[in-house]
C-alpha cells in the first residue's frame, strides 16, 4: 500500500476512535494535560507559548491556554493564510480567547493584526510549541491531518523543533506509522 494510501486509512480509523469518546474520558484528559504541561520544564522555563486551538474532538487546549496567559507568557496561536503560492500557517498573538473567530475549516483563529512569532534561535530556547495530531507512535511519530503545516512550519526552524510536544488521546496511539521524508517528529509525544 502507498504511504500517503496508508495514512488515509489510519486517520480514518483514529478519528472515528477519537470522535467516539466519552464527554468523561474528555474532560478527564484535557485535566491531565493541563497538569502535565503547566508541570513541564519546558513550560517552566518558557516566555513564548505557541499552541494549537483545540477543534472538534481534539483534546483540549483551551485550559492550558488559558494558564500561560495567567502566568504571563505570551501566547501565539495558528492561523492559516490562503494565496497564490498555497496555505501557509503563521503564529499570531493573542491576550484572551475571546479574541478567536472561526477561521480555515471553521478552527478558531486570530482576528488578525496582533504581533506575528517571529523565529530566532534564542527565542525558540524560551519557547514550548503545542502540536496538535490524528495519530501518534511511540518512535514519536506524528501523523497530521494530512496538510503539513506544522511539518513545513517547522522545517526551517530547527530550534523550534526541539522544544515540541504533540498531544492527544491514548487511543490516538498506534504501534508505528508510515513515515515521509518531510515528516517532522516532535520532541516529545503526550497521549493521556
Amino acid at each position: 500500500m502507498e504511504i500517503r494510501e496508508e495514512k488515509r486509512e489510519i486517520r480514518k480509523k483514529i478519528l472515528a476512535l477519537r470522535d467516539g469518546m466519552g464527554s468523561d474520558e474528555r474532560k478527564r484528559a484535557s485535566l491531565l494535560l493541563t497538569e502535565r504541561i503547566a508541570g513541564h520544564q519546558w513550560f517552566y522555563g518558557s516566555d513564548y507559548f505557541l499552541c494549537f486551538v483545540s477543534y472538534g474532538s481534539e483534546i483540549s487546549t483551551l485550559d492550558i491556554i488559558e494558564e500561560a496567559l495567567k502566568s504571563g507568557r505570551k501566547v501565539y496561536v495558528p492561523k492559516v493564510h490562503c494565496g497564490q503560492g498555497g496555505a501557509e500557517m503563521r503564529f499570531y498573538g493573542i491576550a484572551s480567547i475571546r479574541e478567536l473567530e472561526p477561521g480555515y475549516r471553521g478552527i478558531p483563529e486570530p482576528a488578525g493584526g496582533s504581533e506575528e512569532y517571529v523565529y530566532s534561535d534564542s527565542a525558540a530556547e524560551r519557547t514550548l510549541m503545542l502540536m496538535p495530531g490524528v495519530a501518534f507512535d511511540r518512535y514519536r511519530g506524528r501523523l497530521g491531518y494530512g496538510r503539513g503545516f506544522y511539518d513545513r512550519y517547522l522545517a526551517d526552524r530547527p530550534g523550534l523543533q526541539q522544544r515540541t510536544i504533540a498531544v492527544g488521546y491514548r487511543c490516538q496511539m498506534v504501534e508505528k506509522l508510515p513515515e515521509e521524508d518531510t515528516d517532522i517528529r516532535p520532541c516529545q509525544v503526550i497521549c493521556l
